[in-house]
């Protein structure tokens, strides 16, 4: 399967994996939680705590996803460093604007 890439604005937060895996990756599948946590090989809280978008893609989860559906390991862990940064980037943005750059690099 070929990946795709979008461009979005930097104004709008990404989506958090677990909402993709909740609202397009499931009903896709025409899966329950219950199947596909089986399928995962994880809790159905556990699950849940992702779709709910409480919790992380961690690696392992990036690695059991990717394998479920077939996309691998790194899509799921790139939607997941992008929801983190963009969020982080906004909750220390003022004390990113007091840090000097050193050196531009060209």
């Amino acid at each position: 399967m070929a990946e795709i890439l979008a461009k979005r604005s930097r104004t709008r937060a990404p989506t958090h994996p677990g909402e993709n895996i909740r609202e397009d990756v499931l009903p896709s599948l025409n899966m329950a939680v219950t199947a596909a946590s089986n399928g995962l090989g994880i809790s159905q809280q556990q699950l849940h705590r992702i779709l709910s978008c409480t919790h992380s893609i961690t690696i392992e989860m990036a690695l059991r996803i990717g394998k479920f559906v077939g996309t691998g390991p790194g899509l799921w862990l790139r939607m997941q460093q992008e929801y983190d940064l963009w969020h982080k980037e906004k909750e220390i943005h003022s004390e990113l604007e007091n840090i000097e750059t050193v050196r531009k690099v060209s």
